[in-house]
């Protein structure tokens, strides 16, 4: 549905909305009129929400929400039932009360589902964020809930004790929609998915459901038996606020990321730590005052301190998660920026950081060696049989002069089909020859048999010599490879530093 459609269909329904509550709370219609009418509105577009998610039902989270409204519309249809055609009195242990208490459970399922529909695979950091967003939503009632205890939910929980199980759930109606809506408002700050139009109905239908369920709750522990129609505006607001959400567009708008922690950001990491702050000042003082905690205070108290250990713990799992992440994407950066891509072996500049590195060792003791290699008949094979086959060449080389020489000792690829070997510590002449051996078994390629072979250019440096550097020792290498070129290739040819400059 377009933005300007819906926004037709929701003034339309929000008239009616406003309409019916005033025909139900001014007193115009008689009470039994008025009770069905608030009752019939509630059913009505419980039953249209029910169908708009069930012909939307392509995704998880509607998926959900779709048996949210069946279960909405089935608890409505037994209360009716119950209490308007039976005459069974408050608090009722009917079907209807079940049916209540699992919407909001439901919802709950839904937005954890679309927080997390990004990523496709269920991975358990995946899993463990989903449980977050639920825990902090546990924290903040357990905490809201020590601090209204006192005042107002001691006296209306005192009704248990005469009214059995169904005030139980009268009271659990209302506190399961605060889960709800705070795990919503959690989500809607670290994930794009929930901030659009159908999750803000949602809230809104779960904050109407929510406040005339607490005062449902107080009316019925007072031992009321007939609700005011007054109270029940939030029951009435809820069913239309769902319908809303199953039609409202999903456009969201993306945000560009600048690295700065936005306000948002930073409600997230305060929202359970906030109430529980305020719990334990309220505790703090009302114990200094002689104010006595009863049991139900002091293991609420700690059982919503336990959440938030959990909710830390898990916390630091994510975080040395992302830690270990980011040391592995770095080295992972690392490697492609000083290796060659074909070969895998280091490219010019780790080389020349190597080998400078290798010069700058004042306290050497073993002579230092340099080749600069040059592959014979490597361009004869690209340019007979494609790049493809040429490049498996280069790797086929690359791996045989690894092999050849020790772990520590560098090889590298510097441009084209030429290479660089770095060793510590050779005999230059006995070092070339290891590698022209090496070089000359023929290569077996896409069925093909390629023979190449290699020109080699040594430089050598027996002690530390500052006025040595990495350039004038590749330039000397590379003048030998020259040489080696000119004089028939498949050779191997030594210069001394001063033979190159």
């Amino acid at each position: 549905m377009t933005l300007g459609r819906f926004t037709a269909v929701a003034a339309a329904v929000c008239a009616a909305l406003v309409a019916t509550v005033v025909l139900v709370t001014s007193g115009v219609l008689p009470h039994d009129a008025s009770v069905a009418l608030d009752k019939i509105e509630q059913l009505a577009f419980a039953v249209a929400a029910l169908i708009a998610y069930a012909r939307t039902a392509r995704t998880r989270w509607r998926r959900w929400m779709t048996a949210a409204m069946v279960s909405l519309t089935v608890g409505l249809s037994a209360w009716i039932w119950g209490q308007q055609i039976l005459g069974v009195k408050l608090p009722s242990s009917t079907l209807a009360p079940l049916g209540f208490l699992l919407v909001p459970v439901l919802t709950l399922c839904a937005v954890v589902t679309l927080a997390h529909s990004g990523g496709r695979n269920d991975r358990p950091h995946d899993r463990r964020s989903r449980f977050v967003v639920v825990l902090d939503g546990l924290v903040v009632v357990g905490s809201l809930f020590v601090l209204t205890w006192v005042s107002a939910l001691e006296s209306m929980v005192r009704a248990w004790a005469t009214s059995g199980p169904g005030f139980a759930t009268v009271v659990a109606h209302p506190a399961l929609y605060l889960v709800t809506i705070t795990s919503l408002v959690v989500s809607s700050w670290t994930h794009r998915s929930i901030r659009h139009l159908p999750m803000l109905f949602i809230a809104l239908a779960g904050i109407g459901q929510s406040a005339s369920g607490w005062v449902f709750a107080f009316l019925i522990s007072q031992g009321a038996g007939a609700i005011p129609p007054v109270a029940d505006i939030g029951f009435m607001v809820c069913p239309p606020m769902f319908f809303l959400s199953a039609i409202a567009p999903t456009a969201r708008g993306h945000r560009k990321a600048d690295g700065r922690l936005r306000t948002g950001d930073m409600l997230y990491l305060l929202v359970p730590y906030v109430p529980l702050l305020v719990t334990g000042l309220f505790i703090l003082v009302g114990t200094a005052t002689g104010v006595r905690l009863n049991p139900i205070e002091i293991y609420v108290g700690l059982g919503v301190v336990l959440l938030v250990i959990v909710r830390q713990l898990l916390t630091l799992m994510d975080n040395v998660r992302l830690l270990d992440e980011l040391r592995i994407s770095r080295e992972q950066l690392r490697h492609e920026a000083l290796h060659d891509p074909l070969t895998g072996v280091a490219n010019r500049v780790l080389f020349r950081e190597r080998l400078s590195n290798a010069l700058l060792e004042r306290d050497r003791d073993r002579p230092l060696v340099l080749l600069f290699i040059d592959v014979d008949g490597f361009k004869a094979v690209n340019d007979s049989y494609g790049h493809a086959e040429g490049d498996a060449v280069l790797r086929n080389v690359a791996k045989r002069l690894t092999h050849c020489l020790r772990p520590e000792d560098t090889v590298a690829r510097l441009g084209g089909d030429e290479f660089g070997v770095i060793v510590d510590g050779a005999d230059p002449e006995e070092l070339g020859e290891r590698v022209l051996n090496a070089l000359r078994t023929p290569h077996q390629v896409y069925g093909r048999t390629h023979v190449v072979h290699a020109s080699i250019g040594a430089a050598q440096q027996d002690r530390y010599d500052p006025s040595v550097s990495a350039d004038s020792m590749l330039g000397c290498a590379d003048a030998a490879m020259y040489t080696a070129k000119r004089l028939g290739k498949g050779m191997v040819v030594v210069h001394g530093l001063q033979e190159a400059t």
